[in-house]
């Protein structure tokens, strides 16, 4: 095998926790490689912050309901994260999508709802989407594109409504369907319309349509797919066009909200000097005298030693291959192989109820104050080593609503961890 020649820091995932470390680094002026199997995971992510939705009660603001969810959870991920750390790194995310800006702070939930009309608790999001908090709104339209059939507006209207309700909020919602031109093309994905959207005679003719179809509503949700690099025009525009404020919706996957956020933290990191590699795999640590000196990568049927001063994981829970559980039951962490924190011998990693709190829900990996892997003895596995991410153990992010937050705080930690060190 052949080596590498050496960089700072090689970054193992390009998900929001890896990204986030990666920019972080190399904007620092570390030499920074990301090797990533695919595009990652914030390709299907809606890119909104939820930092701590249920605790298991719907949450009002996340940093008042955090020390209490900490003590009660001694071992998740946040009991690492400062208040601090978790503004700095919202703040740093904020100075880093340019032309697709944030809004919403740690203190504060806001009720958004999702493309089946489930009001999802998120405390940072694209600008495009904050017009939909429901606890704002008395009288709402759901629009929906005939062409797009993965997102029915008389559904999520109905389960919007029936949500507010229950919620003790008076809200009605009236779903509109809309033609749009798309020259005879009969089943249109989200990445296709928001390419057409970002044609200004498209979205001016979809724009008046709407306002024809539009009564009294105080605002209008579309799915998110109000185009891709230029989405601040394309969305003031449209909004002009319609008359009334207009907020995204994110839909299924493919989410295009979540390109534009993957595709705008790829652009910084290139513009710092990052070099990015996809379509590559960790297959295990590169070892000298016991010590941790690079990871070994499988690429085009080749497995190449990348050699680096420091290795920030990033690849992702049970969810993301991160890591894998066998037949048998036995978990292991895919890239380096290093220890990982389950469900006991003697434990059922499912429980008979769907709904309940599986041990294997919180399966990872156990991690030090600095985000070092740590071993059975609790120490570090390697000392140059930093995790982050949903491969660190003891969250329940699906039920939590926590895995936003957890990626971009701890990817934010690791790098601070590393810089650190550096200097």
């Amino acid at each position: 095998m052949t080596e590498t020649r050496h960089a700072d820091v090689v970054v193992l995932g390009a998900g929001l926790a890896g990204l986030t470390a990666a920019v972080r680094l190399a904007e620092a002026g570390l030499k920074v490689v990301t090797v990533a199997k695919g595009l990652g995971s914030l390709r299907l992510a809606p890119a909104t912050i939820d930092i701590l939705g249920y605790a298991p009660q719907r949450v009002d603001s996340p940093t008042a309901s955090l020390p209490g969810f900490v003590a009660a959870h001694p071992q998740h991920p946040y009991s690492l994260v400062s208040a601090q750390v978790l503004a700095a790194s919202v703040s740093w995310l904020k100075d880093h999508v340019d032309g697709y800006s944030y809004v919403g702070e740690p203190s504060t939930n806001m009720l958004l709802p999702t493309a089946i009309g489930v009001p999802r608790p998120s405390a940072v999001v694209p600008k495009t989407m904050v017009g939909g908090d429901i606890r704002d709104l008395s009288t709402v339209a759901v629009a929906g594109l005939r062409v797009l059939k993965d997102f029915h507006p008389a559904l999520a209207a109905e389960n919007l409504q029936a949500a507010a309700a229950a919620a003790g909020l008076s809200l009605q919602v009236r779903p509109v369907m809309l033609d749009v031109p798309v020259d005879g093309e009969v089943d249109v994905g989200t990445l296709a319309l928001a390419r057409h959207f970002s044609d200004k005679k498209f979205r001016t003719a979809v724009g008046a349509e709407l306002r024809r179809a539009l009564s009294d509503e105080q605002a209008v949700g579309v799915p998110a797919v109000l185009g891709l690099d230029d989405v601040q025009e394309v969305w003031s525009q449209f909004t002009e066009e319609v008359g009334k404020p207009v907020f995204e919706i994110p839909t299924i996957p493919p989410s295009v909200p979540g390109m534009r956020l993957a595709a705008l933290l790829q652009a910084r990191f290139r513009a710092a000097g990052g070099r990015l590699v996809l379509g590559a795999q960790a297959t295990g640590p590169e070892l000298r005298d016991g010590k941790l000196v690079g990871v070994r990568v499988a690429a085009a049927a080749r497995e190449t030693p990348r050699l680096c001063r420091w290795v920030v994981l990033a690849t992702g829970g049970l969810a993301s291959g991160g890591i894998d559980v066998d037949l048998a039951g036995h978990a292991a962490e895919t890239a380096l192989g290093l220890p990982v924190r389950g469900p006991g011998a003697d434990q059922a990693a499912f429980l008979p109820s769907y709904l309940a709190d599986h041990p294997i829900d919180t399966i990872g990996l156990t991690v030090d104050a600095n985000l070092r892997p740590a071993g059975p003895d609790g120490e570090p596995v390697y000392q140059n080593l930093r995790a982050a991410g949903a491969i660190i153990g003891g969250a329940r992010p699906w039920r939590e609503k926590s895995g936003d937050g957890i990626s971009l705080s701890t990817g934010y930690l690791a790098a601070e961890s590393i810089l650190q060190e550096a200097r």
